[in-house]
């Protein structure tokens, strides 16, 4: 059967954006960018924004109509591109990293959940996979990173390079890092105000020499404040990660944290969500699961908001002991933890792709004064 245009727009005609109750051709979603290669069939899908609700249950609506009343051989799935009104703009000033391919944000709705524990394990784990990792501690009144690396006592330097003098991160376990616990006593409490922790930040992004980055992590302070407007102000975030406990408390902060990701003003795709502390496991037992703080809290509540369950992470003593010791156990590929930081990281790295190949570029969020 010849496959042409008006063939693939009429099976088109029969989807319905579940927001309006149109069909997607009549209501100018469907762009004028159909290629037919043999069997092969792309166009594009626009939408008004990047977070629409309704995106993947209009894609595969889309990819089901063409093979039911189109033909059922032709090569639809994964080939329909995602672009939004809010992306069809003017050029971009010039990107402030432009070697970096990936910027991650790792959040928390509250404290103690572990996420600057999997941050430091996940840079790990994807540096040991091959990738170059770039990890900035973005908690600035509570940094942690630089002795979970063995690091505390690095002083990073300043390097001229192409006419700049930039901050050379440390270096450790094949992951660059910077910190604010690298240029102030750790002993001292730091009383800052936002707007000063915030120029920290931004110095510790622009002014350093972070080269090229396939993956850039952002460990993030718990909950919300100045330091996740000046980031999302600053860069242009790829997508964010929320961190969680089985506990009924920290889920009910996590939602909150995706919640503040995917609201307009904000509007970065959320990746997925990570349960730490999902089980109990003795070094002796390796078998064995004791849910300490609920069962699979995480997963159900990924489930209810539709997003990716990246990972579930195990409670095992050698957890706080590498963090403490400054060796991260996703350093041990053989064990239970670091085995289930690398299944984090590839699923992340999966979790990535889809966002990249099936929605537009994240752009920096602009605040008008009025």
């Amino acid at each position: 059967m010849a496959v042409y245009p008006k063939l693939i727009l009429d099976a088109l005609a029969k989807v319905r954006y579940p927001g309006t109750g149109k069909d997607i051709v009549s209501s100018g979603m469907v762009e004028d960018d159909i290629r037919i290669d043999g069997n092969k069939v792309s166009f594009s899908l626009l939408f008004d924004k990047p977070n629409d609700p309704f995106i993947r249950s209009v894609v595969k609506a889309a990819e089901t109509a063409i093979l039911t009343y189109a033909d059922s051989n032709i090569d639809i799935k994964g080939n329909i591109r995602i672009i939004t009104r809010q992306n069809i703009r003017k050029p971009e000033e010039e990107k402030l990293l432009p070697a970096v391919k990936n910027i991650i944000a790792i959040s928390s709705g509250k404290g103690g959940v572990g996420k600057s524990t999997v941050s430091a394990n996940l840079a790990v784990a994807l540096a040991n996979m091959g990738y170059k990792v770039g990890l900035l501690d973005a908690d600035i009144f509570g940094p942690s990173q630089p002795k979970m690396f063995q690091v505390e006592d690095a002083r990073p330097h300043l390097e001229k390079i192409n006419g700049r003098e930039l901050i050379q991160p440390a270096e450790n376990y094949g992951v660059k890092l910077l910190s604010i616990g690298f240029f102030v006593n750790k002993e001292d409490a730091i009383l800052w105000r936002g707007s000063m922790a915030s120029n920290a930040l931004k110095q510790l992004i622009s002014d350093a020499n972070w080269g090229e980055l396939d993956y850039f992590l952002l460990d993030l302070p718990p909950g919300t404040s100045d330091i996740h407007l000046t980031l999302v102000q600053t860069l242009a975030i790829t997508g964010a990660i929320v961190v969680t406990t089985p506990q009924q408390v920290a889920l009910a902060d996590a939602r909150k944290g995706v919640s503040m990701f995917l609201g307009e003003k904000v509007n970065v795709p959320v990746l997925g969500l990570v349960e730490n502390m999902a089980w109990f496991t003795p070094a002796e037992l390796p078998k064995n699961r004791y849910f300490l703080f609920g069962k699979e809290g995480g997963k159900h509540l990924a489930q209810e908001l539709q997003i990716p369950l990246l990972g579930q992470i195990p409670i095992v003593q050698s957890i706080c002991e590498g963090g403490d010791s400054g060796h991260p156990v996703a350093l041990d590929r053989e064990k239970v933890t670091g085995i289930a930081f690398h299944e984090l990281a590839s699923n992340l790295i999966k979790q990535i792709e889809y966002r990249n190949t099936h929605f537009a570029p994240t752009t920096k969020v602009s605040i008008i004064k009025k």
